[in-house]
């Protein structure tokens, strides 16, 4: 009887271990899962901007130089 309590308890110690180092696997696998999808969403938010920039560049361009010639205009009459 003592023979079998104890084969139980190391079966069951075996299967343990075995369910540990499972967990430990896919925590990793989860954290390699997670980095690779926030490195996606990082890739695709500057493809994203690099798009909306080109798209809008010229017009984004002309705006800000409207502005620092309207600037210097201002500060230029100030002088006077």
């Amino acid at each position: 009887m003592k023979l079998k309590a104890t084969a139980l308890l190391i079966t069951s110690l075996l299967v343990l271990a075995g369910c540990e180092q499972a967990e430990k696997s896919a925590q990793q696998l989860m954290g390699k899962a997670a980095e690779s999808a926030k490195q996606a969403i990082d890739d695709t938010h500057k493809a994203a901007e690099q798009a909306l920039s080109d798209a809008t560049g010229t017009v984004i361009g002309k705006k800000e130089s409207a502005e620092k010639d309207s600037d210097k205009s201002e500060s230029s009459s100030q002088e006077i």
